[in-house]
Protein backbone atom coordinates (compact mmCIF):
# COMPACT_ATOMS: atom_id res chain seq x y z
CA UNK A 1 0.00 0.00 0.00
CA UNK A 2 1.16 3.57 -0.47
CA UNK A 3 2.21 6.05 1.83
CA UNK A 4 -0.87 8.71 2.91
CA UNK A 5 -1.00 11.32 0.64
CA UNK A 6 -1.83 15.09 1.38
CA UNK A 7 -0.73 18.45 -0.65
CA UNK A 8 2.39 18.74 1.25
CA UNK A 9 3.46 14.65 2.15
CA UNK A 10 6.41 16.05 -0.88
CA UNK A 11 8.15 17.58 2.17
CA UNK A 12 9.43 14.58 3.29
CA UNK A 13 11.03 13.74 0.15
CA UNK A 14 14.15 14.66 -1.73
CA UNK A 15 13.51 17.66 -3.85
CA UNK A 16 15.70 19.00 -6.54
CA UNK A 17 15.31 21.88 -8.75
CA UNK A 18 13.82 24.35 -6.46
CA UNK A 19 15.03 27.87 -5.34
CA UNK A 20 17.02 29.01 -2.00
CA UNK A 21 14.62 32.06 -0.51
CA UNK A 22 16.96 33.74 1.75
CA UNK A 23 14.03 35.50 3.60
CA UNK A 24 11.93 32.54 4.48
CA UNK A 25 9.38 34.90 6.11
CA UNK A 26 8.81 36.96 3.25
CA UNK A 27 8.18 33.29 1.68
CA UNK A 28 5.50 32.06 3.70
CA UNK A 29 3.95 35.33 3.72
CA UNK A 30 3.49 34.85 -0.23
CA UNK A 31 2.67 31.74 -0.03
CA UNK A 32 -0.30 32.27 2.48
CA UNK A 33 -1.28 35.06 0.14
CA UNK A 34 -0.99 33.15 -3.16
CA UNK A 35 -3.29 30.15 -1.14
CA UNK A 36 -5.77 32.71 -0.67
CA UNK A 37 -6.66 33.76 -4.72
CA UNK A 38 -9.17 32.43 -6.33
CA UNK A 39 -8.30 29.36 -8.75
CA UNK A 40 -6.97 30.13 -12.57
CA UNK A 41 -9.10 27.24 -13.65
CA UNK A 42 -11.87 24.74 -12.60
CA UNK A 43 -12.20 21.59 -11.78
CA UNK A 44 -14.91 20.64 -14.74
CA UNK A 45 -12.43 21.98 -17.05
CA UNK A 46 -9.38 19.98 -15.54
CA UNK A 47 -12.38 16.90 -16.12
CA UNK A 48 -12.82 17.81 -19.57
CA UNK A 49 -9.47 17.89 -20.37
CA UNK A 50 -9.04 14.14 -18.97
CA UNK A 51 -11.80 12.67 -20.92
CA UNK A 52 -10.19 14.19 -24.31
CA UNK A 53 -6.97 13.22 -23.32
CA UNK A 54 -8.48 9.18 -22.96
CA UNK A 55 -9.51 9.54 -26.77
CA UNK A 56 -6.07 10.87 -27.87
CA UNK A 57 -5.11 7.34 -26.25
CA UNK A 58 -7.25 5.68 -28.10
CA UNK A 59 -6.63 7.78 -31.65
CA UNK A 60 -9.81 9.38 -31.70
CA UNK A 61 -7.90 12.89 -30.91
CA UNK A 62 -5.01 14.06 -31.09
CA UNK A 63 -3.19 16.46 -29.01
CA UNK A 64 -1.22 19.27 -29.64
CA UNK A 65 0.75 21.42 -27.02
CA UNK A 66 3.21 23.87 -27.69
CA UNK A 67 4.07 27.76 -26.41
CA UNK A 68 6.85 29.44 -25.20
CA UNK A 69 10.08 27.50 -23.15
CA UNK A 70 9.73 30.22 -20.55
CA UNK A 71 7.13 32.51 -20.52
CA UNK A 72 8.28 36.30 -19.54
CA UNK A 73 6.40 38.71 -17.18
CA UNK A 74 7.32 41.62 -19.81
CA UNK A 75 5.60 39.47 -22.72
CA UNK A 76 2.11 39.47 -20.85
CA UNK A 77 0.90 41.93 -23.60
CA UNK A 78 -1.82 41.55 -26.10
CA UNK A 79 0.31 41.21 -29.02
CA UNK A 80 2.89 37.91 -27.69
CA UNK A 81 -0.57 36.31 -26.71
CA UNK A 82 -2.71 36.49 -29.42
CA UNK A 83 0.43 35.52 -31.58
CA UNK A 84 0.65 32.53 -29.60
CA UNK A 85 -2.75 31.60 -29.66
CA UNK A 86 -3.36 32.06 -33.47
CA UNK A 87 -0.36 29.86 -34.25
CA UNK A 88 -1.66 27.05 -32.21
CA UNK A 89 -5.57 27.71 -33.63
CA UNK A 90 -3.92 27.62 -37.08
CA UNK A 91 -1.97 24.41 -36.62
CA UNK A 92 -5.03 22.78 -35.31
CA UNK A 93 -7.10 23.28 -37.81
CA UNK A 94 -4.39 22.19 -40.49
CA UNK A 95 -3.69 18.72 -37.99
CA UNK A 96 -7.73 18.18 -37.96
CA UNK A 97 -7.87 17.67 -41.65
CA UNK A 98 -4.32 15.78 -42.01
CA UNK A 99 -5.07 13.40 -39.23
CA UNK A 100 -9.14 13.18 -39.19
CA UNK A 101 -9.13 13.54 -35.95
CA UNK A 102 -10.64 16.40 -33.69
CA UNK A 103 -7.21 18.33 -32.10
CA UNK A 104 -6.96 19.11 -28.55
CA UNK A 105 -5.06 22.75 -28.15
CA UNK A 106 -2.95 22.91 -24.97
CA UNK A 107 -0.65 26.12 -24.46
CA UNK A 108 2.09 26.15 -22.99
CA UNK A 109 1.26 29.47 -21.69
CA UNK A 110 -0.03 30.75 -18.60
CA UNK A 111 2.03 29.28 -15.89
CA UNK A 112 5.04 28.67 -17.60
CA UNK A 113 7.63 30.92 -15.19
CA UNK A 114 9.77 28.52 -14.13
CA UNK A 115 12.90 26.66 -15.47
CA UNK A 116 15.41 23.67 -14.48
CA UNK A 117 18.92 24.54 -14.56
CA UNK A 118 21.53 22.44 -15.38
CA UNK A 119 23.59 24.36 -12.69
CA UNK A 120 23.05 25.96 -9.08
CA UNK A 121 25.10 29.04 -10.07
CA UNK A 122 26.28 30.65 -12.84
CA UNK A 123 30.26 32.35 -13.13
CA UNK A 124 30.71 35.41 -15.71
CA UNK A 125 33.97 37.61 -15.28
CA UNK A 126 35.21 35.64 -11.43
CA UNK A 127 31.55 36.82 -10.08
CA UNK A 128 29.35 34.06 -9.15
CA UNK A 129 25.29 34.28 -8.68
CA UNK A 130 22.44 31.86 -8.80
CA UNK A 131 21.29 30.81 -12.15
CA UNK A 132 18.11 32.33 -13.19
CA UNK A 133 15.60 30.21 -13.07
CA UNK A 134 12.65 32.03 -14.58
CA UNK A 135 10.58 35.16 -13.38
CA UNK A 136 8.66 33.40 -11.17
CA UNK A 137 12.03 32.77 -8.98
CA UNK A 138 14.25 35.45 -10.02
CA UNK A 139 15.17 38.45 -12.49
CA UNK A 140 17.51 37.40 -15.66
CA UNK A 141 19.70 40.64 -14.98
CA UNK A 142 23.24 39.56 -13.62
CA UNK A 143 23.49 41.48 -10.38
CA UNK A 144 23.25 40.25 -6.82
CA UNK A 145 19.48 42.16 -6.61
CA UNK A 146 18.31 40.36 -9.43
CA UNK A 147 19.51 36.96 -8.85
CA UNK A 148 18.05 36.52 -5.04
CA UNK A 149 14.84 34.34 -5.67
CA UNK A 150 12.13 36.58 -4.68
CA UNK A 151 8.86 35.24 -3.06
CA UNK A 152 6.84 38.54 -4.11
CA UNK A 153 6.97 37.27 -8.35
CA UNK A 154 5.23 33.96 -6.88
CA UNK A 155 2.62 36.45 -6.57
CA UNK A 156 3.11 38.57 -9.68
CA UNK A 157 3.01 35.11 -11.87
CA UNK A 158 -0.11 34.32 -10.66
CA UNK A 159 -0.93 37.81 -11.74
CA UNK A 160 0.50 37.67 -15.09
CA UNK A 161 -1.46 34.20 -15.64
CA UNK A 162 -4.38 35.10 -14.81
CA UNK A 163 -4.27 38.29 -17.22
CA UNK A 164 -2.80 35.78 -19.83
CA UNK A 165 -5.72 33.56 -19.49
CA UNK A 166 -8.35 36.34 -19.45
CA UNK A 167 -7.29 37.28 -22.39
CA UNK A 168 -7.73 34.46 -24.11
CA UNK A 169 -10.73 33.38 -23.12
CA UNK A 170 -11.73 36.81 -23.99
CA UNK A 171 -10.42 35.83 -27.27
CA UNK A 172 -12.02 32.37 -27.65
CA UNK A 173 -15.29 33.50 -26.41
CA UNK A 174 -15.54 36.45 -29.11
CA UNK A 175 -15.24 34.55 -32.21
CA UNK A 176 -11.00 34.66 -32.70
CA UNK A 177 -10.58 31.68 -33.68
CA UNK A 178 -12.66 31.80 -37.16
CA UNK A 179 -9.70 30.72 -39.40
CA UNK A 180 -12.16 29.07 -41.80
CA UNK A 181 -10.50 30.98 -44.79
CA UNK A 182 -7.25 29.36 -44.79
CA UNK A 183 -6.85 31.47 -48.16
CA UNK A 184 -6.19 34.51 -45.84
CA UNK A 185 -2.97 33.23 -44.09
CA UNK A 186 0.28 34.40 -44.34
CA UNK A 187 1.77 31.25 -46.49
CA UNK A 188 4.09 32.86 -48.90
CA UNK A 189 6.89 31.25 -47.28
CA UNK A 190 5.34 27.94 -48.75
CA UNK A 191 6.83 29.11 -52.10
CA UNK A 192 10.33 28.92 -50.54
CA UNK A 193 9.79 25.21 -48.82
CA UNK A 194 10.79 22.05 -51.11
CA UNK A 195 7.23 20.23 -50.60
CA UNK A 196 5.49 23.50 -51.87
CA UNK A 197 3.32 21.46 -54.11
CA UNK A 198 2.00 19.43 -51.17
CA UNK A 199 1.75 22.09 -48.91
CA UNK A 200 -0.45 23.91 -51.36
CA UNK A 201 -2.58 21.19 -52.24
CA UNK A 202 -3.01 20.33 -48.20
CA UNK A 203 -4.16 24.25 -47.62
CA UNK A 204 -6.12 24.04 -50.57
CA UNK A 205 -7.53 21.03 -49.65
CA UNK A 206 -8.65 22.93 -45.98
CA UNK A 207 -10.16 25.57 -47.27
CA UNK A 208 -12.66 23.53 -49.71
CA UNK A 209 -13.73 21.21 -46.65
CA UNK A 210 -14.73 24.03 -44.73
CA UNK A 211 -16.39 25.60 -47.88
CA UNK A 212 -18.44 22.55 -48.81
CA UNK A 213 -19.19 21.75 -44.91
CA UNK A 214 -20.72 25.69 -43.99
CA UNK A 215 -22.35 25.49 -47.72
CA UNK A 216 -23.80 22.07 -46.49
CA UNK A 217 -24.72 23.61 -43.14
CA UNK A 218 -25.61 27.51 -44.77
CA UNK A 219 -24.03 29.11 -42.00
CA UNK A 220 -20.57 29.63 -41.05
CA UNK A 221 -19.21 26.25 -38.65
CA UNK A 222 -19.60 27.74 -35.16
CA UNK A 223 -16.87 24.83 -34.31
CA UNK A 224 -14.05 26.48 -36.46
CA UNK A 225 -14.70 30.13 -34.72
CA UNK A 226 -15.12 29.08 -31.08
CA UNK A 227 -12.77 26.25 -29.59
CA UNK A 228 -11.75 24.62 -26.15
CA UNK A 229 -8.28 25.78 -24.81
CA UNK A 230 -6.48 24.79 -22.15
CA UNK A 231 -3.27 25.77 -20.18
CA UNK A 232 -0.15 23.56 -18.96
CA UNK A 233 2.95 24.30 -17.66
CA UNK A 234 6.16 22.22 -16.24
CA UNK A 235 4.97 22.30 -12.27
CA UNK A 236 8.45 22.64 -10.84
CA UNK A 237 7.98 25.09 -7.62
CA UNK A 238 6.43 22.57 -5.63
CA UNK A 239 5.60 25.50 -2.97
CA UNK A 240 4.07 27.40 -5.38
CA UNK A 241 1.95 24.65 -6.88
CA UNK A 242 0.90 23.21 -3.58
CA UNK A 243 -0.58 26.84 -2.95
CA UNK A 244 -2.98 26.24 -5.91
CA UNK A 245 -4.29 23.19 -4.74
CA UNK A 246 -7.47 22.80 -3.21
CA UNK A 247 -9.83 20.23 -2.23
CA UNK A 248 -12.97 21.09 -4.97
CA UNK A 249 -16.95 20.57 -3.07
CA UNK A 250 -18.92 17.38 -4.41
CA UNK A 251 -15.58 16.30 -6.11
CA UNK A 252 -13.37 13.41 -4.79
CA UNK A 253 -9.94 14.37 -4.30
CA UNK A 254 -7.38 17.52 -4.58
CA UNK A 255 -7.06 19.60 -7.87
CA UNK A 256 -4.18 21.79 -9.01
CA UNK A 257 -6.30 24.86 -9.97
CA UNK A 258 -3.45 27.13 -11.55
CA UNK A 259 -3.51 25.20 -14.59
CA UNK A 260 -5.18 22.21 -16.31
CA UNK A 261 -2.83 20.23 -17.33
CA UNK A 262 0.76 20.22 -15.24
CA UNK A 263 3.53 18.00 -16.40
CA UNK A 264 6.83 16.73 -14.06
CA UNK A 265 10.26 17.14 -16.43
CA UNK A 266 12.86 14.99 -17.31
CA UNK A 267 15.45 15.73 -14.25
CA UNK A 268 12.26 15.21 -11.58
CA UNK A 269 10.79 12.53 -12.61
CA UNK A 270 12.44 10.39 -9.46
CA UNK A 271 10.43 8.08 -8.40
CA UNK A 272 11.56 8.34 -4.78
CA UNK A 273 11.41 12.18 -5.00
CA UNK A 274 9.39 15.24 -4.19
CA UNK A 275 7.81 15.73 -7.43
CA UNK A 276 6.34 12.27 -7.90
CA UNK A 277 4.49 12.31 -4.02
CA UNK A 278 2.96 15.81 -5.36
CA UNK A 279 1.89 14.63 -8.98
CA UNK A 280 0.95 11.09 -7.43
CA UNK A 281 -1.72 12.79 -5.51
CA UNK A 282 -3.29 15.49 -7.99
CA UNK A 283 -6.57 14.90 -9.72
CA UNK A 284 -5.33 16.46 -12.81
CA UNK A 285 -4.62 14.84 -15.87
CA UNK A 286 -0.59 14.84 -15.93
CA UNK A 287 2.20 14.54 -18.45
CA UNK A 288 5.75 13.49 -17.66
CA UNK A 289 8.92 14.10 -19.82
CA UNK A 290 10.97 10.60 -20.58
CA UNK A 291 14.50 11.47 -22.09
CA UNK A 292 17.40 9.06 -22.57
CA UNK A 293 18.12 8.71 -19.56
CA UNK A 294 15.37 6.42 -18.42
CA UNK A 295 15.50 2.90 -17.84
CA UNK A 296 12.72 1.10 -18.92
CA UNK A 297 12.58 -0.76 -16.14
CA UNK A 298 12.21 2.07 -13.87
CA UNK A 299 8.65 2.97 -16.07
CA UNK A 300 6.25 0.42 -14.74
CA UNK A 301 7.41 1.83 -11.06
CA UNK A 302 6.16 5.41 -12.30
CA UNK A 303 3.27 4.13 -13.80
CA UNK A 304 2.29 2.62 -10.34
CA UNK A 305 3.00 5.71 -8.88
CA UNK A 306 1.35 8.25 -10.68
CA UNK A 307 -1.75 6.06 -12.33
CA UNK A 308 -2.01 3.15 -9.70
CA UNK A 309 -6.19 3.09 -11.39
CA UNK A 310 -5.07 3.17 -14.59
CA UNK A 311 -7.32 5.84 -15.21
CA UNK A 312 -7.16 6.52 -19.31
CA UNK A 313 -6.51 9.70 -19.88
CA UNK A 314 -4.72 10.43 -16.65
CA UNK A 315 -1.13 9.99 -17.43
CA UNK A 316 0.40 11.29 -20.81
CA UNK A 317 4.45 10.61 -21.31
CA UNK A 318 5.83 12.72 -23.74
CA UNK A 319 8.86 11.70 -25.65
CA UNK A 320 12.02 13.66 -26.28
CA UNK A 321 15.08 11.53 -27.27
CA UNK A 322 16.72 13.53 -30.18
CA UNK A 323 16.52 12.26 -33.92
CA UNK A 324 20.06 10.63 -33.25
CA UNK A 325 18.40 8.24 -30.24
CA UNK A 326 14.64 7.48 -30.61
CA UNK A 327 14.96 4.63 -32.69
CA UNK A 328 16.87 3.02 -30.14
CA UNK A 329 15.26 4.58 -26.70
CA UNK A 330 11.47 4.85 -27.42
CA UNK A 331 10.80 1.01 -28.52
CA UNK A 332 11.79 -0.30 -24.87
CA UNK A 333 9.50 2.11 -22.82
CA UNK A 334 6.71 1.06 -25.37
CA UNK A 335 7.28 -2.31 -24.73
CA UNK A 336 7.40 -1.78 -20.93
CA UNK A 337 3.99 -0.08 -20.73
CA UNK A 338 2.82 -2.68 -23.03
CA UNK A 339 3.95 -5.79 -20.55
CA UNK A 340 2.94 -3.25 -17.33
CA UNK A 341 -0.49 -3.42 -19.19
CA UNK A 342 -0.99 0.06 -18.71
CA UNK A 343 -3.07 2.94 -20.13
CA UNK A 344 -1.22 6.16 -21.37
CA UNK A 345 -1.14 8.53 -24.06
CA UNK A 346 2.40 9.07 -25.62
CA UNK A 347 3.32 12.50 -27.00
CA UNK A 348 6.34 13.50 -29.34
CA UNK A 349 8.38 16.74 -27.86
CA UNK A 350 11.02 16.67 -30.87
CA UNK A 351 12.34 19.71 -29.41
CA UNK A 352 14.74 19.46 -26.16
CA UNK A 353 16.73 16.09 -27.93
CA UNK A 354 17.80 18.22 -30.82
CA UNK A 355 19.55 21.41 -28.92
CA UNK A 356 22.54 22.42 -29.93
CA UNK A 357 24.96 25.13 -29.48
CA UNK A 358 27.05 26.77 -32.38
CA UNK A 359 30.58 27.72 -32.97
CA UNK A 360 29.32 31.28 -32.11
CA UNK A 361 27.88 30.09 -28.48
CA UNK A 362 24.21 30.35 -29.69
CA UNK A 363 21.34 27.77 -28.57
CA UNK A 364 19.63 26.49 -31.26
CA UNK A 365 17.75 23.90 -33.11
CA UNK A 366 17.95 22.53 -36.26
CA UNK A 367 14.27 22.09 -38.48
CA UNK A 368 15.31 19.10 -39.79
CA UNK A 369 16.07 17.14 -37.14
CA UNK A 370 12.86 18.36 -35.35
CA UNK A 371 11.10 16.81 -38.43
CA UNK A 372 13.04 13.47 -38.43
CA UNK A 373 12.24 12.61 -34.94
CA UNK A 374 8.94 13.35 -35.16
CA UNK A 375 8.59 11.09 -38.44
CA UNK A 376 10.55 9.03 -36.66
CA UNK A 377 7.76 8.73 -33.63
CA UNK A 378 5.18 8.15 -36.11
CA UNK A 379 7.16 5.36 -37.63
CA UNK A 380 8.09 3.48 -34.37
CA UNK A 381 4.48 3.39 -32.63
CA UNK A 382 2.94 2.68 -35.99
CA UNK A 383 5.28 -0.24 -36.12
CA UNK A 384 5.04 -1.59 -32.60
CA UNK A 385 0.71 -1.10 -32.82
CA UNK A 386 1.27 1.78 -30.19
CA UNK A 387 -0.83 5.18 -30.60
CA UNK A 388 1.15 8.54 -31.11
CA UNK A 389 -1.58 10.99 -29.44
CA UNK A 390 0.09 14.26 -29.73
CA UNK A 391 3.07 16.35 -30.24
CA UNK A 392 5.13 18.60 -27.85
CA UNK A 393 6.74 22.17 -29.32
CA UNK A 394 8.34 25.03 -27.57
CA UNK A 395 6.78 27.50 -30.70
CA UNK A 396 5.71 31.40 -30.58
CA UNK A 397 3.52 33.24 -33.33
CA UNK A 398 6.14 35.61 -33.96
CA UNK A 399 9.28 36.47 -36.57
CA UNK A 400 11.57 35.31 -34.32
CA UNK A 401 14.73 33.24 -35.70
CA UNK A 402 15.87 30.95 -33.44
CA UNK A 403 15.70 27.60 -35.32
CA UNK A 404 17.81 27.21 -38.11
CA UNK A 405 15.90 25.84 -41.57
CA UNK A 406 12.46 25.54 -42.48
CA UNK A 407 11.16 26.96 -45.81
CA UNK A 408 12.67 29.97 -45.11
CA UNK A 409 16.52 28.44 -44.58
CA UNK A 410 17.29 30.35 -41.92
CA UNK A 411 21.43 29.31 -41.14
CA UNK A 412 23.54 30.44 -37.89
CA UNK A 413 24.10 33.91 -39.24
CA UNK A 414 20.06 34.68 -39.17
CA UNK A 415 19.77 34.12 -34.86
CA UNK A 416 21.81 37.25 -34.73
CA UNK A 417 18.60 39.01 -36.42
CA UNK A 418 15.96 38.27 -34.29
CA UNK A 419 16.89 35.54 -31.34
CA UNK A 420 15.10 36.73 -28.37
CA UNK A 421 14.22 33.67 -26.28
CA UNK A 422 16.16 33.89 -22.76
CA UNK A 423 16.18 30.52 -22.10
CA UNK A 424 15.80 27.41 -25.25
CA UNK A 425 15.21 28.27 -28.81
CA UNK A 426 11.74 28.22 -30.14
CA UNK A 427 10.24 27.58 -33.50
CA UNK A 428 8.58 30.79 -35.17
CA UNK A 429 5.55 31.14 -36.99
CA UNK A 430 6.63 29.53 -40.64
CA UNK A 431 8.44 27.07 -38.51
CA UNK A 432 5.57 26.30 -36.43
CA UNK A 433 2.77 25.99 -39.55
CA UNK A 434 5.28 23.88 -41.67
CA UNK A 435 5.49 21.14 -38.68
CA UNK A 436 1.97 21.12 -38.74
CA UNK A 437 2.05 20.79 -42.20
CA UNK A 438 4.18 17.83 -42.02
CA UNK A 439 2.57 16.70 -39.67
CA UNK A 440 -0.41 16.57 -41.89
CA UNK A 441 1.31 15.33 -44.71
CA UNK A 442 2.50 12.09 -42.90
CA UNK A 443 -0.72 11.48 -41.93
CA UNK A 444 -3.08 11.92 -44.85
CA UNK A 445 -0.73 10.39 -47.69
CA UNK A 446 1.72 8.24 -48.63
CA UNK A 447 5.72 9.32 -48.40
CA UNK A 448 7.96 9.35 -50.52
Amino acid sequence: MSEPWSPTSWRSKPIVQQAAYPDRAALKKSLKRLSQLPPLVTSWEVETLRGQLAEAGRGERFLLQGGDCAESFNDCRSEPIASKLKILLKMGIVLTYGMKRKVIRVGRFAGQYAKPRSAEFETRDGVTLPSYRGDLVNRIAFTPEDRTPDPTLLLRGHERAAMTLNFIRSLVQGGFADFHHPELWDLDFLDCAARSQDYRRIMDAVGDAIRFLETVAGQSLAELSRVEFFTSHEALHLDYERAQTRHVPRRTGWYNLGTHFPWIGDRTRDPGGAHVEYFRGIANPIGMKVGPGMDPGELPELLDLLNPNDQPGRLTLIHRFGAERIGECLPPLIEAVKCHRRTVVWCCDPMHGNTITTDGGIKTRVFDDIISELSQAFDVHRRMDSILGGVHFELTGENVTECIGGARGLDEEDLKRAYHSDVDPRLNYEQALEMALQIARHASGPRE
